[in-house]
């Protein structure tokens, strides 16, 4: 029998849900405490005498709840995007041996820092309610300087490549029609209304509608790969070096984009100490669809698949592809519209949270109340904030509100009070925040028709610079700031080597995929990946060998 002091008693109940939370598939779980009524503070501050804290065994716990599968659907919406579309390049440039290897160690890194977000939400008190404001609670001012500036720029670089991608389809799709900067134009026009929603919120059906839309897409471009190489002899394989090796790192990062959307999902789930099982299960999961999809394409193509899937089927005016087959056009068709429809969708999606920070910033919108920020600075605010009581209290309320959370929301410090939010964009700010947001589009439109020649670099410099910083290094930085003192060894030493190579990668393949942006070369070699002969003649002609 122990004993322990009451004042205690709501952290290490919190301690053992977590930990048995994470630990436990279909194992019954439930817990009665008797307290005895001694003195707390010094007496019992530096010892391990307990007197009575009785564990009684009942109840059940599922391995996946119903809420769980609605988490793991929105984490599956926002991540599975037009990453997937460079997946056969990452092994198109590595070979398989150094692709699987890549992508497991960023499978590793992705998945850890993922994870790493939901630890330390357990640890912050409920003032916390978006990514920025965890920033600030780990690492004060510079913290939240950090994590906005980087999340500004993930949430306006990003959509920059949708508009390009999207520009290139569209000038596909209708040939001679219009030059690809006019259709980079005409997509952001036919957007910017839905972006001028002041609380834009996307349903799980236009969610699931985008996510459907990117493997319907990947599927057709993979099956029309495999189908005009049918017959093919050995693939040939891709010329190893090391910035070619290094470049997959960025294409990866940005496949794996989910870091700003967990603060909102953990906020709203009613046990959030489920969170690392859901996350850790979800990105699996996507791991290996994403070496399932690369792996396919491969086989059939080698060293010579493009940077993008999309466009190793595209037809030229004679009907065939880079690769010698002919491509049924309505196939290339469909694939292309699928991916336009994910592209339309997730282009105003992501945009809303670089809305409501340059909000915050410019205009003074969306301010965090004085209290809530001392409290979320406070040494011991979360024993208050993340009580079971105070937890079971509010099951219920957040269980019934979470249907479908997306990016949209990660910036949004009013989610789920529908007239504070709407309140904000009355008044003067009605024609203030119209301005800002068609400014921005705007800037967008620009960039876009600068880089709208080289997506795959773009992909490569976005991945690599701010997307590997708010999704990598900064949650496994908050981690081991928060929990330095109780992590393990073996746990803090494949964190920091996670930290220590990310960083160094994403320096390096920034640098390198920047200095293509900005100062491109006129190099026009048709297979760049492959070496000798390969690089200039396609290694397999169906068209040439059966006379098709």
């Amino acid at each position: 029998m122990y004993s322990i002091c009451p004042s205690r008693l709501d952290v290490l109940s919190i301690a053992l849900r977590s930990v048995l939370g994470r630990h436990t598939l279909d194992v019954p779980v439930a817990f009665s405490f008797s307290v005895l009524n001694l003195p707390c503070g010094a007496q019992l501050e530096h010892t391990n005498y307990f007197d009575t804290l009785v564990f009684t065994m009942g109840g059940g716990s599922k391995f996946f709840t119903t809420e769980d599968l609605k988490i793991a659907f929105n984490i599956f919406c926002c991540v599975y995007g037009i990453g997937t579309l460079g997946m056969p390049g990452n092994f198109s440039r590595a070979g398989p041996v150094l692709a699987v290897i890549g992508m497991a160690f960023m499978a590793f890194a992705n998945i850890y820092a993922s994870v790493a977000i939901c630890r330390v939400m357990l640890l912050a008190p409920e003032s916390v309610r978006t990514y920025s404001d965890l920033g600030e609670w780990c690492m004060g001012k510079w913290g939240r300087w950090m994590t906005v500036v980087s999340q500004m720029a993930s949430c306006l670089l990003v959509p920059c490549v949708f508009l390009v991608l999207g520009g290139t389809l569209l000038d596909g799709l209708f040939p001679d029609a219009f030059s690809t900067t006019y259709w980079i134009c005409f997509m952001a026009l036919m957007c910017l209304p839905v972006c001028l929603i002041p609380t834009l919120k996307e349903g799980a059906g236009a969610a699931f509608a985008g996510c459907a839309g990117t493997i319907i897409a990947d599927a057709i471009g993979v099956a029309v790969v495999m189908h005009g190489m049918r017959g093919h002899p050995s693939i040939p394989a891709p010329k190893l070096e090391f910035e070619q090796v290094a470049g997959m790192f960025g294409n990866l990062a940005l496949a794996y984009n989910a870091g700003i959307v967990i603060p909102a999902l953990q906020r709203q789930h009613s046990d959030p100490t489920r969170m690392p099982r859901i996350v850790f299960v979800t990105m699996g999961f996507i791991s290996c669809l994403f070496l399932v999809l690369a792996s396919t394409a491969y086989s059939s193509v080698g060293c010579q698949i493009t940077g993008n899937l999309l466009y190793s089927i595209y037809p030229d005016a004679a009907g065939l592809t880079t690769l010698g087959f002919s491509s049924d056009w309505g196939a290339v068709v469909m694939a292309y519209f699928f991916m336009q429809l994910h592209i339309t969708i997730a282009f105003s999606v992501l945009l809303n949270p670089a809305f409501y920070l340059a909000e915050r910033m410019v205009l003074k919108m969306h301010q965090k109340k004085e209290n809530d920020v001392e409290n979320a600075l406070g040494a011991t605010s979360y024993i208050a904030a993340t009580t079971p009581g105070k937890e079971s209290v509010n099951d219920d309320r957040r269980s019934s509100k979470m249907s479908y959370i997306s990016n949209a929301d990660a910036e949004n410090p009013n989610y789920g009070d529908f007239e504070a939010e709407a309140a904000e964009y009355q008044g003067a700010n009605a024609i203030k925040y119209v301005i800002l947001r068609i400014a921005i589009v705007a800037m967008l439109v620009v960039l876009s028709i600068i880089f709208k020649d080289h997506f795959s670099d773009l992909v490569d410099f976005v991945g690599a610079s701010c997307v590997t910083l708010i999704s990598i290094v900064l949650p496994v930085v908050f981690l081991l700031k928060k929990l330095w003192h109780s992590i393990p060894m073996y746990e803090k030493i494949p964190a920091l080597c996670v930290v220590v190579v990310c960083s160094l990668l994403g320096c390096y393949v920034t640098y390198t995929s920047g200095k293509a942006l900005f100062a491109p070369s006129d190099d026009d070699t048709p297979f760049p990946y492959c070496g000798g002969e390969d690089e200039d003649v396609v290694y397999y002609n169906y068209t040439a060998v059966h006379g098709a």
